[in-house]
């Protein structure tokens, strides 16, 4: 299974990522979650040491890595670089793992944006590519909202596109642009899943404004997922109303994808 998981910022999608991730390692199979938001706040959701987040290094920031791999130095734009560089390899050396789940940083690019034409968007695209259609492991992907790091030539093998959003209309908003966007790529279908939902009021006003986005489920708002994060530990254990709650979520993705 492959999951791409976007929002506007603050709206708890790294919560949703790693909850999710842990409840496929559990059900026994091979994780490897991505964080792919310049933010990079999944290592604090699942809980890992801080010993061993430090050891995640962001792959756009390994200067000597990208130049060796594509022949020329981060920071250039334009010029002769190799478009399709070798990343193979990059999943398993440059990971971490905690409790079955292998975590990789993508890190950001650093002056180019998003249509930055330089080596490390190249690495970055090579390495997304290779993860989506080749790496034979459930891929739970945290995106931020622009879906920079997806193209055409991965979008379609993505199983699902998940817009997470609160229950208020700027963070609704940024879910049906990321539908948008997820169209203009090829996908057709992208699922919504609120978060930090209070009441059924909040419930029904998520629902009623989901205008084409196919609802599967909803977190409850949950005082112990910010006490996760101050405390450093895994928002799964902090929570089990929100791991409840992943988990219908994960049943609601399973007939799907």
């Amino acid at each position: 299974m492959k999951l791409a998981i976007a929002g506007k910022g603050g709206v708890g999608k790294t919560t949703l990522a790693a909850l999710l991730a842990y409840i496929y390692a559990g059900q026994g199979q091979t994780v490897i979650a991505i964080d792919a938001d310049p933010a990079a706040s999944l290592a604090n959701a699942l809980g890992l040491p801080s010993e061993l987040a430090a050891q995640a290094h962001p792959i756009a920031e390994m200067d000597a890595l990208i130049e060796e791999r594509t022949g020329a130095k981060p920071g250039t734009v334009g010029g002769y670089f190799k478009l399709n560089p070798r990343v193979d390899d990059i999943p398993d050396r440059f990971s971490v793992t905690h409790r079955g789940v292998k975590l990789l940083r993508l890190g950001s690019i650093r002056g180019g944006g998003a249509g930055c034409i330089c080596p490390e968007s190249a690495m970055l695209k090579a390495l997304v590519t290779h993860l989506v259609l080749y790496q034979n492991e459930t891929l739970i992907m945290d995106m931020e909202a622009g879906l920079e790091h997806l193209g055409r030539a991965t979008a379609g093998a993505v199983d699902a596109f998940i817009a997470v959003a609160e229950p208020g209309r700027r963070s609704l908003d940024t879910a049906h642009r990321i539908q948008q966007l997820a169209a203009e790529i090829g996908v057709k279908t992208v699922y919504l899943v609120a978060n930090k939902v209070h009441d059924d009021a909040e419930l029904e006003f998520i629902r009623s404004s989901a205008d084409g986005l196919s609802f599967i489920g909803h977190l409850p708002f949950d005082d112990a997922a910010g006490d996760a994060d101050r405390r450093g530990i895994a928002v799964y254990d902090a929570s089990p109303r929100l791991a409840e709650a992943a988990q219908r979520i994960a049943a609601s993705l399973r007939p799907l994808v």
